[in-house]
C-alpha cells in the first residue's frame, strides 16, 4: 500500500485528503505546518507528498526544495488557487511533479497521483534493472544505450500553423541539419522542450536517443552524477554503476532545460566536456568518447547571467552559436485553439472519455485570457475540464472562475485604478446644492463602494487560494456573510 503525506494548514482539507485517498487504498498521514511536513516525511519515508502552496510557517518552495535536496526522486504535487498559477508553473521548475488547483476535485486527485506515482514506478524500475552502456572497443562512441531511463520522448508535439509558428520553424529548420549549440529562450511553459525536439526529429540524429534534464529539479550535489553518471562505490550511496545524460545522449541530443540553474562547479565541468568532448564518470578513470548535440533552454538571459556572476560566460560562448526565441502563448493566439485540440485528444484517449470539442463560449473565454502559465497552463485547464465534463462539449462551467471572468475582472481592475487616480482632484469639481460632481461621467460613490468591495474581496481571495475560511478572517467577516457577498457579486 502506497504511503502519502499531507501538508495543509487548512484542517479540513487535511481531513478531507485523508479520507478520500484512504478509501483508495492510500495510507495517508498530514501535517498542518511545513516543518511538521519535513519531520513526518522524514519518518514515514512516503511515496508521494502533497503540500499547499501557501503554508503558515514556510512556502511551498521551500518545502520542495528541502524534500529534493534529500530525495530529488520523490514526487511532489503542489496545491494552489488558481490566481497563483504561474508561481505553481515556476514550482515545477523546481522539481514538482504537478500542481493541483483550488477547488479541488476527487476525480482529478486520484488521476493525479496514480499517474505520478506510476511515472516513478517505471523510472524507478529501469533504473534498477537496466545495464549501463560502455564505449565501443575502437573508442569511438557508438551512440547506443540500452538504458532509457530519463529520456522523455514525445512524437506527439503539435505544432502551430500560424504565421509566427511558420516564422519559429523556419529557424527550426535551419539550424537542425547542422550540429550547432542552440540556445533556446523562452517563458515558462512555452514549449521549449518541444523545440528542441523538433530540432533532434529534423537532424541526421533523429534515430539516435534524445534525453533532456531539467536543470531546475535536480539539486547541486546530484547534478553531477546526474550529467557524466558514477561508478559503484564512488561516494556514499553509490550502491552500483549509474550511466549519465550524456552518456544516454551519445550520438543524440541533449537538452538541459533553466541551464542558469546548474552550480558554478557543475559549469566549470560542463565547460570541459564540451570543449574536449571527453568525460569520465565521477569516480572512474576511464576517459569516455562524446558525440553530443547540446541543446540548452532558458527564461532568463544567459549573457545577463553571466554577467551577475550566476552563469559562466565563456560557457555561454560554446552555447552560443544558434539563438531561438520561442513565443509566448498570448502572442500565439491563432494557434490557441489547435493546441486545445490536441490537448483534449491526448485528455480523451488518458481518461477514457469522448468529449468532442469546446463550446462557442469556452473558445471565446480561450482567446480572452492571457495564459501566463503558457501551453503547459492550457494542457492542465483542458485535463481538468475534461474530467469534470459529461456532454459531448467542454462548457464554461468546467472552467476556472479566473478564465470565464477574465475580461469582467480586468474591465474592474481597471476602473479601479482610474478612480484611485482621479480621487485627488475631485475637490477641484463643480458641485451642485446635494455635493454631487457635476460631470456625469463620474461614477457615484454606491457605485465606487461596490467596486472596491468587490475588488478588496477577489484580492484576499486569491491571496488564500481561494480558501473562505482564511479570506473570512482577514477579511474579519464570519463566513455566512463572506458567502452571501460572493453570491451578491456572482462570485
Amino acid at each position: 500500500m502506497k504511503k502519502i503525506v499531507v501538508v495543509d494548514d487548512e484542517p479540513d482539507i487535511c481531513f478531507l485528503l485523508k479520507r478520500f485517498l484512504s478509501k483508495n487504498n492510500f495510507l495517508v498521514e498530514t501535517a498542518h505546518n511545513g516543518k511538521d511536513g519535513l519531520a513526518l516525511i522524514e519518518k514515514v519515508s512516503p511515496d508521494l507528498v502533497m503540500t499547499d502552496f501557501r503554508l503558515g510557517d514556510i512556502t511551498g518552495t521551500e518545502l520542495l526544495t528541502s524534500i529534493k535536496s534529500k530525495n530529488p526522486r520523490m514526487p511532489v504535487l503542489v496545491i494552489t488557487g488558481y490566481s497563483d498559477i504561474k508561481i505553481a508553473v515556476n514550482v515545477m521548475k523546481l522539481g514538482a511533479y504537478d500542481y493541483i488547483t483550488k477547488p479541488l476535485f476527487p476525480d482529478e486527485i486520484l488521476v493525479t497521483v496514480n499517474k505520478a506515482l506510476e511515472d516513478v514506478g517505471q523510472s524507478h524500475q529501469q533504473e534498477f534493472t537496466d545495464e549501463p552502456s560502455e564505449p565501443s572497443p575502437t573508442n569511438k562512441p557508438s551512440g547506443r544505450t540500452t538504458r532509457k531511463m530519463s529520456a522523455r520522448t514525445k512524437p506527439g508535439y503539435i505544432m502551430g500553423e500560424s504565421a509566427v509558428s511558420d516564422n519559429l520553424f523556419k529557424q527550426v529548420d535551419l539550424v537542425a541539419p547542422t550540429n550547432f549549440s542552440v540556445i533556446i529562450y523562452g517563458e515558462s511553459g512555452s514549449g521549449k522542450e518541444a523545440i528542441a525536439h523538433e530540432i533532434h526529429n529534423r537532424s541526421k540524429r533523429k534515430d539516435m536517443p534524445f534525453v533532456a534534464m531539467d536543470c531546475g529539479a535536480i539539486s547541486k550535489d546530484l547534478a553531477g552524477s546526474e550529467l557524466f553518471g558514477h561508478e559503484k562505490g564512488a561516494f556514499t550511496g553509490a550502491l552500483q554503476t549509474k550511466v549519465g545524460h550524456f552518456e544516454l545522449a551519445n550520438g543524440g541530443t541533449l537538452f538541459l532545460d533553466e541551464v542558469s540553474n546548474l552550480s558554478y562547479d557543475i559549469q566549470v565541468a560542463l565547460l570541459r566536456v564540451v570543449q574536449e568532448r571527453k568525460m569520465r564518470r565521477i569516480g572512474g578513470s576511464k576517459e569516455i568518447d562524446l558525440d553530443v548535440r547540446i541543446i540548452v533552454a532558458s527564461n532568463e538571459r544567459l549573457l545577463d547571467a553571466a554577467r551577475n556572476g550566476k552563469f559562466r560566460e565563456d560557457l555561454y560562448y560554446r552555447f552560443n552559436e544558434f539563438t531561438i526565441e520561442v513565443p509566448a502563448l498570448r502572442n500565439r493566439k491563432d494557434d490557441l485553439i489547435l493546441f486545445a485540440e490536441g490537448f483534449l485528444k491526448a485528455t480523451n484517449k488518458e481518461l477514457d472519455k469522448n468529449i468532442q470539442g469546446f463550446s462557442k463560449e469556452v473558445i471565446q473565454d480561450f482567446m480572452n485570457y492571457t495564459w501566463p502559465g503558457n501551453l503547459r497552463e492550457l494542457r492542465n485547464v483542458i485535463k481538468r475540464a475534461t474530467l469534470l465534463s459529461d456532454g459531448e462539449l467542454i462548457e464554461e462551467k468546467s472552467l476556472p472562475f479566473e478564465i470565464v471572468n477574465f475580461k469582467k475582472i480586468q474591465v474592474l481592475e481597471d476602473d479601479v485604478v482610474s478612480i484611485s487616480s482621479s480621487t485627488a482632484t475631485t475637490e477641484t469639481l463643480p458641485q451642485d446644492d446635494y455635493g454631487v460632481d457635476a460631470a456625469d461621467s463620474k461614477p457615484s460613490l454606491k457605485t465606487v463602494a461596490s467596486e472596491a468591495e468587490y475588488d478588496m474581496i477577489m484580492q484576499v481571495l486569491r491571496d488564500v487560494n481561494f480558501n473562505k475560511s482564511k479570506a473570512a478572517r482577514l477579511l474579519n467577516i464570519d463566513r455566512k456573510t463572506l458567502y452571501n457577498k460572493m453570491k451578491q457579486f456572482d462570485i
